[in-house]
């Protein structure tokens, strides 16, 4: 758990690349919570812990094959650098776990997060017993973990007190509640043809509540019956029970 709401969220990435994540740790919401002080990013070049005049911090494979792979004991002396009692360590992988609004949440909760990004053909594969766990974006193949960090570090930086200005934002995106957010709309009242759904301009709080709502559930079950699954099965509901038509557009 975090020890202060007062003091920063912290997090370090190691990367052999970090140029690529300076520049969107200073911009929008993730740069104007970085200058309030509401979370603290520094990032590490993985080469400074090379241990040799070259900076090599990688190897060919053993049991050969294409590509080189980064030295566990390069990595490992990256990692320790910046280790602290309270510190939690993630190493950005293909094979981890899934990330999610869920673990979003989890990381916004501690107290300092290392992340570790690979490049080449992964890291040795040892590192794993001084990592806490591995986290992927999906099923989907980068050229390096950088944008993985980014991704979790701004979903993370989203949740914490004041970074949004109004805390009720966070509580209406997509996946807070299981589903996704319902469809929003604002100026032109009609745009070829299409028009804003009567009940957002009627001015009745309570049916625009109840057609948010459903209309959250019918782009869930439309869009991603998965989340919509498990939804239904989280609340004890059948889904066919369900009417996910929803107000119409």
């Amino acid at each position: 758990m975090r020890m202060s709401e007062a003091r920063p969220w912290q997090v370090d990435v190691l990367s052999l690349h970090p140029e690529m994540l300076e520049a969107p740790l200073k911009t929008s919401i993730l740069g104007r919570a970085a200058r309030q002080g509401i979370f603290e990013a520094r990032t590490h070049n993985i080469r400074d812990h090379a241990g040799n005049k070259h900076g090599h911090v990688d190897d060919t494979p053993y049991g050969g094959g294409a590509g080189m792979v980064l030295r566990v004991d390069v990595v490992a002396r990256a990692i320790e650098s910046v280790r602290r009692p309270d510190s939690h360590v993630l190493l950005t992988s293909p094979r981890g776990r899934v990330f999610s609004q869920a673990m979003a949440r989890e990381l916004a909760s501690r107290t300092h997060v290392v992340i570790v990004t690979g490049h080449y053909e992964g890291i040795d594969d040892r590192i794993r017993h001084v990592v806490d766990e591995e986290v992927s974006l999906g099923d989907v193949v980068l050229t390096g973990g950088e944008l993985c960090a980014l991704v979790m570090i701004d979903a993370a930086v989203r949740l914490l007190p004041g970074a949004l200005g109004n805390e009720a934002s966070a509580l209406d995106e997509s996946f807070s509640s299981g589903l996704l957010e319902y469809s929003q709309y604002t100026r032109p009242r009609s745009w070829h043809g299409h028009e804003v759904p009567e009940v957002l301009v009627s001015g009745h709080h309570g049916r625009i509540e109840a057609w948010r709502k459903a209309d959250s559930q019918r782009v869930t079950a439309e869009r991603r019956p998965d989340l919509w699954a498990d939804w239904c099965a989280t609340h004890g509901i059948n889904p066919d029970d369900v009417d996910t038509g929803g107000p119409k557009r």
